[in-house]
């Protein structure tokens, strides 16, 4: 959108507040953020004319590389663990190129599902090798311009990763995830925001700017005095996030190593702050719940992947009863749909409960637009002045959303049902293409899919797919 001119939708019906609220019209600034909004009024000539549109929705936690594993380590039975190896032989394979491939087809997949920011948990940082590649941000620069050229949002959670548990160095195939120490980490994060800042100065065009975020993988990848280390050094405005308690083993470990859960042990070095996003958050005490709630943390939860890997039901109810803010991911992108991790949620919460309607319509709303953007650091998010001009136009006469009250649509829907997506006042995504460069993400996906293979087979490692079922 150049500056100087005004783009302008009309809604036939727009979830405002997670309300629905008909003849809305949305001005665009010259930013890609929402000027003004006029309720009940008709369209103009020149309004871009959409549906029934919902606010943007913030995929909070994503490992856009994972998505390499869908379909392919189903058979194998195992738990956690066992995929985690699977999924370090997808990352060996990872160079800058192949990553911005994979990367821009899962972005690209993500937008023509309604997903319009992520947040990309990115810790595959060096050479297979763990040395630093000849440009210091070569990974990272690529998933930016993944994201820029696809048109998603991007937040990108740079993480410290730095040994592989209690006592024990990161593994071979964890090297490239590691820089040493947090020092270092720190280092190479606050010179990453600084070429970023130079790249958003430099670079042409209407993509959306990144956001540099930050993350500690877990308790059991950075040990106490680095993490104490990190949150001394980071500027107290930066999005923080971390795995927290996704397996009981973490949390046996953490007490034997610290006497504290992995809550209790952020507690102490001061971390639960409204800042701060915890991820999964599967495994809690009661003491755990008041803590982060009482702090005001995002819990994130991927309710696909949690019960993907088995991890387990986590007590979101509670943790909103406590005070804490809730986010929506999708993790290892085995399934990349905001609405079944809306659905997700509600259906893990009605599971462990024996009843209906933990999360009402609007609660689950506000968990998948401005609970992911709050988490991303992308402000308010939501439909409202001063918020980016994110929207998303559903189908509400497909066989999964007709009948359906508009309030209720994110319970029915799913992303074969997202029309057009919208990212800073752009049409990004049309009745599931890519709208410019025009792209068919399943095109972009195989593509990307097939150079991985053939990267891994080369290098042998672990196989994703074993040779007698390739």
């Amino acid at each position: 959108m150049k500056p100087g001119i005004t783009v302008t939708f009309w809604c036939a019906r727009a979830l405002i507040d997670g309300a629905p609220v008909d003849a809305v019209r949305v001005h665009a600034a010259p930013d890609g953020t929402i000027a003004r909004l006029e309720r009940g009024v008709p369209a103009r000539a020149g309004d871009t004319v959409l549906g029934t549109v919902v606010p943007g929705m913030g995929d909070a936690h994503s490992h856009a590389f994972h998505r390499a594993l869908r379909g392919r380590t189903q058979a194998d039975g195992g738990d956690f663990w066992r995929w985690r190896e699977r999924m370090y032989a997808a990352a060996s394979a990872l160079d800058p190129d192949l990553y911005y491939e994979l990367a821009s087809a899962v972005f690209a997949e993500m937008l023509i599902s309604g997903w319009t920011a992520v947040g990309e948990f990115h810790y595959v940082h060096h050479r297979q090798d763990g040395r630093p590649y000849p440009d210091a941000h070569a990974m990272e620069l690529a998933v930016a311009a993944a994201a820029r050229d696809t048109g998603i949002r991007l937040t990108l959670l740079d993480t410290c990763y730095l040994r592989g548990g209690a006592d024990r160095p990161l593994s071979d195939l964890q090297r490239r995830f590691g820089d040493g120490s947090a020092e270092a980490w720190l280092q190479r994060w606050s010179s990453l925001r600084d070429t970023l800042d130079t790249v958003a100065r430099t670079l042409a065009g209407p993509g959306p700017a990144v956001t540099l975020g930050a993350a500690v993988h877990s308790v059991r990848a950075v040990p106490r005095s680095a993490m104490a280390t990190i949150l001394a050094g980071l500027p107290a405005t930066v999005p923080l996030h971390i795995h927290l308690s996704e397996q009981p083993q973490e949390n046996a470990e953490c007490l034997a190593e610290y006497g504290l859960t992995p809550t209790g042990l952020l507690h102490e070095l001061g971390a639960l702050t409204p800042r701060l996003s915890v991820v999964h958050a599967t495994h809690l005490t009661d003491d755990d719940v008041e803590l982060l709630g009482t702090a005001g943390v995002t819990a994130v939860f991927c309710p696909t992947t949690e019960a993907d890997l088995g991890d387990g039901i986590g007590p979101a109810r509670r943790l909103a009863d406590a005070g804490a803010r809730l986010a929506l991911g999708s993790d290892q992108n085995a399934v990349v749909d905001p609405f079944l991790e809306t659905r997700g949620l509600e259906a893990g919460e009605r599971l462990a409960s024996g009843r209906r309607g933990r999360f009402s319509p609007p609660e689950l709303t506000e968990t998948l637009t401005r609970g992911g953007y709050a988490s991303l650091g992308l402000g308010t998010g939501g439909l409202q002045v001063g918020a980016w001009l994110d929207l998303v136009e559903l189908d509400t006469a497909s066989v999964r959303t007709v009948g359906a009250g508009p309030d209720q649509l994110p319970l029915v829907a799913t992303a074969s049902d997202v029309r057009r997506v919208i990212v800073g006042g752009r049409i990004i995504a049309s009745d599931g293409l890519l709208v410019s460069p025009a792209a068919d993400p399943a095109v972009l996906l195989g593509a990307a899919l097939h150079r991985l293979d053939d990267t891994i087979d080369r290098m042998n490692p672990v196989r994703l797919i074993p040779k007698e079922r390739a």
